[in-house]
């Protein structure tokens, strides 16, 4: 049997007629970018994320780059943000100038540990982002409390979080402002790269709007220095159409999930934990072991796909040495770096295709501990 990490195709398939209808909607329109059906996917995304505003953008990168410039990020400021995330969180903080400082993450869960955040902040802390990794948002009342205290803005790293909740508050709407990525393998993926900036402040709203069209409002008028981040109109459509099966979608992970958990009980393999309160839309389901290596390149003789989400923290990448960290700063980051395996999760995997997996890891994690 063979068991992608993901397979496209199973999602594609059943919905390629009314895709194709949007696509072609579009292309009649000759509405390429921005334009009314990036509207109508904004509204739509703004009442599934339970907030006034949803401005499309073109990635997930240029939403967390775009929302940092909107609240003036700039050269000496710091924004604190996790290390065991995908580059792009601190990526975009160094593009402004700015500098990352990288925190601690709840081995746990792997997100922002909301006890050793304090002690990160300084004078020149300007802004938090913690990461929603996996499809479990990170513990933002105490994170916001945290914020609070210092004045420090919150933007919430939702890209692998869309739907997921807090105590029935939905990723996004949580903090000043919530980043969305629309990557292709995520749970909503567009045909391509896109993404989304979800606010309830009507400034920062209309700010983004400026600076994704490099700061103008009206044609060749700029009124402040922005990028090109627009979304485009086929884009929309696709995930305009994409939206409606997301929640059906997501129960489907999460019925998975359920039973990679029963099939793993009392094993070598440390299954994900989803803090009390929350509802994780599982954009990766992760495990822990040891010998990860080992065990993954068994799984691959197996036809079982498999994936590491993150090999190297980011305070150990080579682009950010000048910031000074040393192996051993994060230890608690690095340890999840040796140790995480992620297994096929997507909606359309079969109970056989489960199970399957579950024993071809459950024999490798077994042969690697005797």
């Amino acid at each position: 049997m063979q068991v992608k990490l993901l397979d496209l195709q199973g999602q594609y398939l059943p919905l390629r007629n009314e895709i194709r209808r949007a696509i072609d909607e579009v292309c009649d329109a000759q509405s390429l970018v921005l334009g009314p059906h990036v509207e109508r996917f904004e509204k739509n995304l703004a009442k599934y994320c339970h907030t006034k505003h949803a401005i499309g953008v073109s990635s997930g990168t240029d939403a967390l780059l775009c929302a940092m410039m909107a609240i003036g990020i700039k050269p000496g400021d710091e924004v604190i943000c996790p290390s065991f995330t995908f580059f792009a969180t601190a990526g975009c903080i160094a593009r402004l100038g700015a500098t990352p400082v990288f925190a601690e993450i709840d081995p746990r869960t792997f997100n922002l540990d909301p006890n050793l955040l304090e002690a990160r902040i300084t004078p020149k802390t300007r802004a938090i982002i913690p990461v929603h990794l996996f499809g479990q948002t990170a513990d933002m009342k105490a994170i916001n409390a945290i914020a609070d205290r210092h004045g420090v803005t919150v933007l919430e790293d939702a890209a692998q979080a869309i739907g997921a909740k807090r105590h029935g508050k939905p990723a996004c709407s949580m903090g000043l402002a919530g980043c969305l990525s629309f990557y292709p393998t995520k749970n909503l993926g567009a045909f391509g790269d896109a993404g989304a900036i979800c606010t309830s402040d009507d400034r920062l709203a209309e700010n983004c709007r400026l600076l994704r069209v490099h700061g103008s409002g009206h044609q060749y008028h700029h009124k402040m220095i922005g990028g090109m981040f627009r979304l485009a109109a086929i884009q929309a459509a696709v995930l305009d159409v994409k939206l409606k099966y997301l929640d059906g979608w997501h129960e489907a992970r999460r019925r998975n999930a359920a039973l990679y958990d029963t099939l793993l009980v009392d094993s070598p393999v440390v299954a994900p934990l989803i803090e009390p309160g929350n509802y994780s839309i599982y954009n990766q389901y992760v495990v822990r072991l040891k010998n990860r290596d080992a065990v993954r390149a068994r799984l691959a003789d197996r036809n079982v796909g498999s994936g590491i989400y993150y090999p190297l923290p980011l305070h150990e990448q080579e682009c950010f040495a000048y910031l000074g960290y040393r192996e051993g700063d994060l230890p608690e980051t690095e340890r999840a770096c040796r140790e995480v395996l992620a297994l096929p999760i997507y909606p359309e995997l079969t109970e056989a295709q489960i199970r399957y997996a579950a024993a071809e890891l459950l024999n490798a994690a077994e042969q690697q501990t005797i």
